[in-house]
């Protein structure tokens, strides 16, 4: 060794004391910075020139991650864009082929040895997946042969060893397999003999079509049943027409081929279906009063072939709004209509698209009104987030038994008890939309989002019956799902449909030592059948090191991964139990985790509240998280929203959920090209994140803030004149308008940063979002400023107030 390392070696541990020591006193915070940063400079550099590297990586990187960094003292906390996933530390061969952490994210990158070090920990273990998310770039695999491991039935994949050109190492359960003839051969390079660079083995993410050993019947056609309130509620609500224009513009998009099937069927306190069979001159309507035996008045007529009936069903879009344009029928028979609509689809399985406007009020699955407003606010925590019926759980079973899959709109300007209707698209994997106070007319923003969402809804990927099972290294378990489906066994979810815009969450265990793994590996495989009647495989294979030391755990820690997790833990908690339980159990895993960082894994006795750096925004989001309707308290929420959140909380993308806790806000007159993206011909500006603070706005102004599904543009009231002028159209802050839903398009180069930058923001998520120009003196702004999560509200304590309770809590 060196004689300067040497030296280092011998006077390391005093240098370290010694500025232990001086962390300690109460000094400036400059100075405090200072010195902090000259003991990390020493550590990094220490590890690089005593430690030997481990195999494959990178320790400079953890150590950036643990460096402590005192809460209370921090001002600023954000990065300037928004995190990126943590990157494993693994060799650059591995991280380079391992799966795309938008598709597959765990809590944790560095996975512990032991449930014992994963207790230790305090920190939560789980998966994150976007399985069926839409791809620019996808390898099919169209190979007779795909390649399993013949104990665990793995698919072969980028972690597997191979022992030689005849034989490979299962990376799951390590069984050693023979490679199949077939496989020898390459059609990338079309050369033979190099098993190893197959596309299978070279790609973390591929698709495969199956042979008919995946199939149990054969292929289904895409078939899709729309199921319509047409009661006097949904009339005043005028959805109909929005919803027979998009649909009549998307029926040469709706995805599957010659052999796709609809349907259509309305109700109010009776149930009309429809006869569109070919031949007829017009569409003829059924109708079935008897709500308390319902039957189908015809079997061979009323899911009739798209392409055959394609006149009929034009007609049929057409004459629908004005059919029920008088009605005066306030009942809703939507339990007899989903009975009937599982009837239809049951020979075929597909698609029911149900939307409805009110209260279930007639036949089986009636509903009472539950929600009180004078208890939303209530000390005795928030009532009825459970189902009042089993019926449209059970209804839900039956439909995924015959791989039916019902998405619901609810499209309501009073209490329609999501809780309970929300189960008939939890349990057949559907998805479920929310438009609250819709009105065509007085609430042009949920009329435009609405009609936008139908278009991709109607056009978006689908996949029809659908399974996917979860495997993972051997001694790793999984105990808990989260999302819309149902649970067929232990690791397998049965997915009547499976579309691009949902995701899934899974808690896991360690059952046995992973002593002897220095690789844990977790695969997804879905099997479907797309809507051209094809069955095939999407296969997503994660790679993450094993460790045995605490600090390496913590390193390792996605601090967006375990907010989401704890996030769909605590949804559960506040069914099963309360939602006081789920709060506290949200504050008490903050501060144990930093509680165990302090005690054990930080060499540093600071005081104040101390966080790894890489957990530095735990707190913040934990408390931005305790602040959204899904779980706050002390406000008037309505019940129907709280529940959509927590809806959404359980089947939403990571980015999109990250969204919802912790909006981004930006400021936009002063926006440039400085940073920016150059995506094809279109510059788009990057402006930083800003803390979610009143005090971070001003007066002269104007801030952009993306909550996921709502923007707002926070105009203050002294903000330069040539913003308001170049990019509202406005000639003045008086006159711009009071509900202004968009912006125009100005020749203008301040206008063309701000809407390119919008229409970037937009097509990052899938479904469009409301947006709002908010002036500084409106009512509307009070729903702006609820998003200020960091300031004390009546939803909650500000960040401050909340660090100092969590430093109290962990001085216990």
């Amino acid at each position: 060794m060196p004689l300067a390392k040497r030296i280092l070696v011998m006077y390391f541990p005093l240098l370290i004391c010694c500025l232990s020591y001086l962390l300690q006193l109460n000094i400036k915070m400059h100075s405090f910075r200072m010195i902090q940063s000259i003991y990390w400079c020493v550590l990094v550099f220490s590890v690089n020139t005593i430690v030997p590297d481990r195999v494959g990586g990178v320790p400079e990187l953890e150590l950036e991650a643990l460096m402590p960094v005192n809460l209370l003292h921090e001002r600023s906390l954000l990065p300037d864009r928004p995190l990126e996933a943590p990157e494993p530390n693994l060799s650059p061969d591995l991280r380079k082929v391992n799966c795309s952490p938008q598709t597959f994210r765990c809590t944790l990158s560095s996975i512990p040895q032991t449930q014992a070090l994963l207790n230790k920990a305090r920190l939560p273990l789980g998966l994150l997946l976007h399985p069926f998310r839409d791809l620019q770039q996808l390898p099919v695999i169209t190979s007779n042969t795909i390649v399993r491991c013949r104990s665990c039935r793995t698919y072969i994949n980028p972690f597997v060893s191979f022992l030689d050109q005849r034989r490979w190492k299962c990376n799951l359960c390590y069984r050693v397999n023979d490679v199949p003839d077939e496989f020898m051969y390459n059609p990338v390079t079309r050369s033979y003999g190099e098993p190893h660079k197959r596309p299978e083995v070279q790609n973390a993410t591929v698709e495969f079509i199956a042979s008919s050993d995946y199939m149990l019947r054969p292929p289904q056609p895409a078939v899709y049943l729309f199921v319509l309130d047409v009661s006097h509620n949904a009339v005043e609500a005028g959805y109909l027409q929005h919803f027979c224009d998009s649909l009549l513009d998307n029926l040469d998009k709706l995805p599957g081929d010659t052999r796709m099937r609809v349907g259509f069927l309305t109700f109010d306190s009776t149930v009309h279906f429809y006869n569109l069979q070919q031949g007829l001159s017009q569409p003829q309507m059924l109708v079935v009063s008897d709500i308390d035996d319902i039957f189908i008045p015809s079997h061979d007529s009323l899911m009739v072939n798209l392409k055959d009936s394609l006149e009929l069903v034009k007609d049929l879009l057409g004459a629908l709004p004005s059919m029920f344009r008088d009605s005066r029928v306030t009942h809703s028979a939507l339990g007899p209509a989903l009975q009937a609509a599982h009837q239809l689809m049951a020979p075929t399985g597909g698609r029911i698209s149900v939307f409805q406007t009110q209260l279930p009020s007639l036949g089986a699955g009636l509903l009472p009104s539950r929600e009180d407003p004078n208890q939303r606010s209530s000390s005795k925590g928030v009532q009825h987030l459970g189902p009042a019926t089993d019926f449209y759980k059970k209804l839900a079973l039956d439909c995924s038994g015959q791989q039916i899959a019902v998405d619901l709109f609810l499209l309501s300007s009073q209490y329609a008890d999501l809780a309970t209707l929300a189960c008939v698209s939890k349990y057949s994997a559907g998805s479920i939309f929310y438009y609250p106070s819709y009105h065509h007319v007085h609430n042009p923003a949920q009329r435009d989002k609405f009609r936008k969402d139908l278009d991709r809804y109607l056009s978006r990927k689908i996949g029809f019956e659908a399974v996917m099972r979860i495997r993972c290294t051997k001694g790793l378990s999984i105990h808990t799902f989260h999302g819309n489906f149902f649970v067929r066994s232990t690791d397998l979810l049965s997915l009547a449909n499976v579309n691009p815009d949902s995701a899934f969450a899974v808690q896991m265990s360690i059952d046995d030592s992973l002593v002897d793994s220095s690789l844990a590996c977790f695969q997804a495989a879905l099997l479907y059948t797309s809507s051209k009647g094809k069955r095939r495989i999407r296969v997503h294979t994660l790679c993450l090191p094993v460790v045995s030391q605490l600090s390496d755990v913590f390193a390792g820690a996605d601090v967006q991964a375990i907010t989401c997790l704890l996030a769909n833990m605590a949804i559960d908690r506040s069914v099963s139990s309360s939602l006081g339980d789920a709060r506290d159990a949200l504050l008490n895993a903050v501060v144990d985790g930093l509680g165990v960082y302090r005690n054990t894994v930080s060499t540093l006795q600071q005081h104040g509240l101390i966080a790894p750096d890489n957990l530095r925004l735990f707190p913040l989001y934990i408390l931005a998280l305790l602040k959204q309707k899904a779980l706050r308290t002390g406000t008037s929420t309505r019940l129907d929203e709280r529940v959509f959140a927590m809806c959404e909380f359980k089947t939403q993308p990571l980015q999109q959920m990250m969204r919802m806790v912790y909006p981004d806000m930006y400021r936009m007159d002063t926006i440039s090209d400085q940073g920016s993206l150059h995506l094809n011909d279109t510059v788009v500006p990057q402006p930083r994140l800003l803390h979610l603070s009143a005090e971070r706005l001003s007066r002269d102004g104007a801030f952009l803030l993306d909550c996921g599904s709502v923007l707002y543009l926070w105009v203050g009231k002294c903000v330069n004149e040539i913003f308001i002028r170049d990019v509202l159209g406005c000639p003045n802050y008086a006159s711009i308008p009071p509900n202004m839903t968009d912006i125009p398009e100005l020749e203008t180069k301040l206008s063309e940063r701000v809407r390119a930058f919008l229409d970037w923001l937009q097509d990052n998520r899938a479904f469009s979002c409301l947006f709002y120009v908010v002036r500084e003196d409106a009512s509307a702004k009070l729903d702006f400023f609820q998003n200020m999560v960091e300031d004390r509200s009546e939803m909650g304590l500000s960040y401050h107030e909340f660090l100092q309770n969590l430093l109290q809590q962990m001085s216990k």
